[in-house]
């Protein structure tokens, strides 16, 4: 019924992800496999056991060979399981660095367009404009500045100046002699303070 509407839902399952999905199946059924035979060699050893006390001395020398094929077997499933993880291991790598090569490649692309909006020569032509009005700025600057005629700096002066004067202006000196003693203060009586008394 998700087909209803003719809208095919995309898969986010790459290639990649369903052939590490296999070998880790493939892995897990190395690992069972391995685990019945090791059960397998404890049980027949036991039974090789059983048999050596009962001087079924031939039986348990078969036993044992097939034991030891089996043991044989094991080790080579151990190696299987190693080369599966690894191969495991080297795909999940390779799509991680998949995935930093497509981002290098995006960030390559975007730094390409910008260097197609802003090329050097509009950098040195915005770079000129911007000298330019600098420049012009100055001029003006240096027009405004120097349309003062000599006069005009002259009375601009004499205007400081008075009016630091006006700032500056001290007080008058006292004509007559200071006195050459200072006299004594006399000191000051506490005056006890009147008491407040409630209204009742």
């Amino acid at each position: 019924m998700g087909n209803l509407f003719g809208r095919k839902r995309r898969s986010r399952v790459t290639e990649q992800d369903k052939a590490v999905l296999q070998l880790k199946q493939q892995r897990d059924k190395l690992k069972q496999y391995q685990k019945r035979i090791s059960l397998h060699l404890e049980k027949e050893r036991a039974l090789a056991r059983q048999l050596l006390k009962e001087g079924k001395k031939e039986k348990a020398m078969l036993l044992l060979k097939k034991k030891r094929y089996q043991e044989q077997l094991l080790d080579k499933t151990e190696n299987q399981i190693s080369n599966l993880e690894r191969m495991v291991q080297d795909i999940e790598f390779t799509q991680i660095e998949m995935k930093v090569i497509e981002g290098l490649k995006i960030g390559n692309e975007c730094l390409n367009k910008m260097h197609q909006v802003m090329s050097i020569e509009e950098v040195e032509r915005i770079i000129g404009e911007t000298q330019d009005a600098v420049e012009y700025q100055r001029q003006i600057d240096e027009i405004l500045a120097g349309s003062l005629t000599e006069e005009d700096e002259d009375a601009i002066l004499e205007e400081l100046n008075a009016i630091t004067q006006e700032q500056i202006e001290l007080p008058e000196v006292p004509s007559e002699p200071l006195p050459e003693e200072i006299p004594e203060a006399s000191p000051v009586k506490n005056r006890p303070k009147p008491e407040l008394v409630a209204a009742s």
